[in-house]
């Protein structure tokens, strides 16, 4: 599941709105919309994501949280260490592989210490 996925899910239901009639309003098909909240597409184009705040009735800052959750939500993210510390490479690989089995104390704790660290260049939260 993606971050975008499950925020549309929960946003959905609190409306009390079907997939299937949250598709129709959307004019798109219920299994499109599945997949998205299911982390099985990518990351939502800008359009959809306007036409979903749009739906939803989401202004201001609920629009812009899942305008920010799709960018963080490609399922399938690759990482190119190239040009990087081998630190960083090795970092990249061990959560590559590891990342399934964290638990999401560790997952919060990681988010935390990114949270911490000064901007970088391309970051898009």
């Amino acid at each position: 599941m993606t971050p975008f996925g499950e925020h549309l899910r929960v946003l959905r239901a609190e409306r009390g709105m079907t997939l299937k009639d949250f598709a129709a309003a959307l004019q798109i098909s219920s299994a499109y919309v599945s997949a998205l909240e299911h982390g099985r597409r990518g990351i939502p184009s800008t359009g959809l994501v306007h036409q979903v705040c749009e739906v939803l009735g989401l202004i201001w800052e609920e629009a812009d949280e899942l305008t920010r959750l799709a960018r963080l939500s490609h399922p399938r993210v690759v990482v190119n260490t190239a040009g990087l510390s081998s630190q960083q490479t090795a970092l990249a690989n061990r959560l590559a592989r590891g990342i399934r089995h964290l638990p999401p104390e560790t997952v919060a704790a990681v988010h935390g210490l990114l949270d911490e660290a000064p901007p970088g260049r391309g970051t898009t939260d």
